[in-house]
């Protein structure tokens, strides 16, 4: 099949994954998420080579894996599916941010970019905040024919409000060509989180990702 560059393409021989939404309560039953919109990577059965359990602990293998979504193999990554069925990773739901004693996941509010119809593909990180502790760094791609401006900057905090919540919404936002992915299409957050804080001195060797010079791009337009 024919590869889009940044997706994880479509899924191997004998596994079955599906994007499921999150949760809000534990009475919640699993729904699966629309095209394009982003979600909870899960696998619907088992499939060969799945870890079977932790030695000595089978409860703790089981409150990680199969409890967020009953049902469902819960991997811990963000995803979403596109019109072709291909996948594409968010990165890890558990990355979370402390803002003014709130705890946010950086997915949720990733997923809130994605379903604006400007926005391509989205990143979130944290950054230290003298009054927050912490607040919210967006990296957006956007879609062709949109331009970065201002007030669409405006109009996506003004989404993220109206979708999650004003706590949720991201202290600054970068209009970014690209973002430093793996060649498996993992995004590296780590050096996300660098530019977002500052230390640009401190983001390391770059030479393992797909597209090193992306990440000149991104320290250049830092906001």
């Amino acid at each position: 099949w024919p590869l889009k560059p940044g997706s994880a393409t479509l899924p191997f021989f004998g596994v079955d994954p599906c994007v499921l939404r999150p949760r809000s309560s534990p009475d919640d039953p699993p729904t699966e998420a629309s095209v394009n919109e982003g979600g909870e990577l899960c696998v619907r059965r088992s499939w060969p080579g799945i870890m079977r359990g932790v030695w000595g602990d089978p409860k703790a293998f089981y409150e990680r894996y199969f409890v967020q979504q009953p049902g469902f193999y819960f991997t811990g990554d963000g995803a979403r599916k596109d019109e072709d069925g291909y996948f594409w990773l968010m990165g890890r739901i558990d990355d979370v941010v402390n803002v003014s004693g709130h705890r946010i996941g950086t997915a949720e509010v990733e997923s809130a970019l994605v379903s604006h119809p400007a926005v391509a593909e989205a990143a979130v990180v944290g950054f230290p905040h003298e009054l927050k502790g912490e607040d919210l760094y967006a990296f957006v791609i956007l879609k062709v024919g949109y331009e970065g401006t201002e007030e669409l900057k405006k109009e996506l905090i003004a989404h993220v409000r109206r979708e999650i919540g004003p706590i949720a919404s991201p202290g600054k936002i970068q209009f970014v060509p690209g973002l430093p992915k793996t060649r498996s299409g993992k995004i590296m957050r780590r050096i996300l989180r660098k530019v977002a804080s500052g230390e640009i001195d401190q983001i390391g060797d770059v030479t393992t990702l797909a597209d090193p010079s992306v990440v000149e791009e991104i320290v250049r337009g830092r906001v």
